[in-house]
């Protein structure tokens, strides 16, 4: 039988800067609308909410975790009537990952494509195009500057 990791629910307290998450009544409003679950009946932000409620650390941030799952689509942040905001708590799961080295290999390569250019997809030919087509106006990456302060804040 799993003990409440106290220790790992105060980490991530400290991580969300609150203890929202407690007020979850496991209602499962955010799983309603959620697209993870819709294609992976195992993704589920209730259960994600209960698991970090009894501190289960291994099954939340640990290999094979169910939050990189998450499509951060906000939905559940929506439908919270306790504002428990599943969604938060999910991030702030998956920069705990991060910090202890726990993350999947993909998001190392993320941040380092929006370090290094601030964008994760590089703009081609069909993208100029096609943005143009829809008359939208080129794109222009002018925020290097302000990424590179939240990169250096978040160190």
């Amino acid at each position: 039988m799993k003990k409440i990791n106290y220790e790992f629910r105060e980490r991530l307290n400290n991580e969300l800067g609150g203890f929202s998450y407690n007020y979850c009544y496991q209602c499962g409003a955010c799983v309603g609308d959620c697209p993870a679950h819709r294609f992976l009946p195992e993704f589920n932000p209730r259960n994600i909410i209960l698991k970090a409620l009894y501190g289960f650390e291994e099954e939340l941030i640990g290999d094979g975790s169910m939050i990189w799952n998450c499509t951060n689509c906000y939905n559940c942040y929506e439908r919270c009537p306790q504002d428990v905001n599943p969604i938060e708590v999910i991030v702030a799961l998956k920069n705990m990952a991060r910090k202890d080295e726990k993350a999947p290999s993909g998001v190392d390569y993320v941040i380092d494509k929006v370090k290094d250019k601030g964008v994760t997809v590089v703009e081609t030919e069909l993208i100029k195009r096609r943005r143009k087509e829809l008359n939208l106006p080129e794109f222009k990456m002018d925020c290097m500057e302000d990424l590179e302060k939240i990169f250096e804040n978040n160190k």
